[in-house]
């Protein structure tokens, strides 16, 4: 039995009023369907389809094909692993920009704290290779404890 060929529509499988309006592409759901010109468009929720019904001309490509969204890539790992370093090359490379998430995490905080926050720019960030006074004289007291012992067994 010769089966017969699904028309999708321009976004094939992802909905095209996500694409439209947030510029994310959304995986659409079959539920969600809804065909308009010989071709099947699919959306990730049922307000979204009704949204595309009302003006369907809004949504679909039509000298061009509909633009994809930019490319977003996230670099996570620990101080110090070259984040940085591999996020330049690779804005350099893509022709992308590129944000560094503390700094922006900074931008928006600094309005309302009226200061920077984070760990390197606590007030008690100096005295965080201190040591305590009651571990330094018992350090003193084991090092002086050591140095009797080693002259007794001389």
């Amino acid at each position: 039995i010769k089966q017969k060929k699904r028309h999708m529509g321009d976004t094939k499988h992802f909905c095209p009023v996500s694409l439209k309006e947030n510029f994310v592409l959304h995986p659409g759901l079959q539920e969600h369907a809804a065909k308009y010109k010989e071709k099947i468009y699919y959306f990730s929720t049922s307000e979204y389809r009704d949204k595309f019904l009302k003006n369907p001309e809004e949504y679909v490509a039509h000298n061009e094909p509909l633009q994809a969204p930019p490319l977003r890539v996230c670099l996570l790992g620990v101080h110090g692993a070259g984040k940085t370093t591999c996020a330049r090359e690779i804005t350099d490379k893509l022709g992308i920009f590129h944000i560094q998430f503390e700094e922006y995490l900074q931008e928006l905080i600094l309005p309302k704290t009226k200061r920077k926050v984070g760990p390197s720019f606590d007030e008690d960030h100096e005295d965080d290779n201190k040591i305590p006074d009651e571990l330094e004289d018992f350090s003193q007291t084991i090092t002086k404890t050591e140095t009797e012992k080693t002259k007794q067994v001389i």
